[in-house]
């Protein structure tokens, strides 16, 4: 699995109150003339407001102004302003929050924030020829994380291998091998059963030795390797079909699903004419339907299926699964296999 990338905004917010006295001698200054605040910082920049009284024939206009430029890179921001009622709070019906992000790049650049209608601003909000608005700016910084891939199975893998924290011992054909209850639990539901099961199980001590029977040693440690990883050991080349099957018992045995469905994924692609029986007989016995379907195909769509379908191969199929001999021949519209 590769790296992944993964961005998103950190926001820092601050605002200033930019109070304006003597409004009524303001107005007729020009439509570029403009009346600024103090400055004020927000995001690690310094910023201020501007008051243009003559921003338009019937608008007084607000604009935000960038007066540093200490970092590369655009500066996004957000805005709002309020207009501040006697007492210094906000004018809830006054406050407006921009629509669109501002984008800075250069020192001493502005941006209009807001145009008012100067009728409405002077019938409602300036008082004894003054009035006070609020500017709150929110500077947004786009930062990217690089995430490396997981590696859980790696730190599990080596969990299994060292045996830390081990508390139950299983002993397998004369071998041992350490593991984890929970571990084996949480991927196994005949492990959680049989571990945490019920109320016989609850006094359970801390560690315990299970002999398993019926299952070779190096099936089993494959099992516990894929339980901890998700993934299958390397086998000898030529070995991949018969571990395929024997995990596939195994796995079957011990309800570990997606083992399962990886095994019988593998023996649909070793299906051939030497072993379409015994894999269809394997697929009969264990409910495995997807592998039985392809053995099913492979013998239907097989010049030579009354070739594999003699001798000890038959004799395998009738004494193994006689239920199955029937649906064999409707699948491959024949009365009697002995027949062909």
């Amino acid at each position: 699995m590769s790296p992944s990338s993964t961005s998103f905004a950190e926001t820092v917010t601050g605002w200033h109150v930019f109070k304006v006295e003597g409004y009524s001698q303001m107005k007729g200054l020009g439509v570029a003339r403009r009346i600024k605040s103090s400055r004020f910082l927000v995001g690690g920049h310094s910023w201020c407001i501007t008051f243009f009284p003559d921003g338009s024939s019937d608008c007084i206009c607000l604009a935000l102004r960038l007066e540093d430029r200490d970092t590369a890179g655009d500066i996004t921001v957000r805005a709002k302003h309020s207009f501040l009622d006697e007492v210094g709070e906000p004018i809830p019906s006054s406050t407006r929050t921009s629509d669109s992000l501002y984008l800075f790049k250069w020192i001493s650049e502005s941006r209009v924030i807001a145009r008012i209608k100067r009728e409405d601003m002077e019938s409602t909000y300036v008082r004894d020829d003054m009035f006070c608005i609020r500017c709150d700016v929110t500077v947004i910084h786009e930062m990217s994380v690089v995430v490396p891939p997981s590696d859980l199975h790696q730190h599990l893998a080596d969990l299994l291998a060292t045996g830390v924290g081990a508390d139950v011992t299983f002993v397998v054909g004369g071998e041992t091998f350490h593991a984890h209850k929970n571990v084996l639990a949480a991927r196994s539901s005949v492990f959680k059963a049989e571990f945490f099961g019920g109320p016989v199980k609850e006094n359970v001590e801390a560690s315990i030795i299970i002999r398993i029977d019926g299952i070779d040693p190096s099936v089993f440690e494959a099992m516990l390797h894929f339980i901890y990883t998700d993934t299958l050991p390397k086998f000898e080349r030529g070995d991949e079909l018969v571990m395929a099957q024997h995990l596939l018992v195994a796995a079957d045995r011990y309800n570990v699903e997606r083992l399962v469905s990886l095994c019988e994924f593998d023996l649909s692609l070793f299906i051939g004419t030497s072993v379409v029986v015994s894999t269809l007989v394997l697929a009969e016995q264990l409910g495995c339907q997807l592998l039985k379907e392809e053995c099913f195909k492979f013998l239907k769509f097989s010049e030579n299926y009354k070739k594999v379908l003699v001798g000890d191969d038959l004799e395998h199929l009738v004494s193994s699964c006689p239920s199955l001999v029937d649906e064999l021949c409707a699948k491959l519209g024949v009365c009697d296999l002995s027949c062909n």
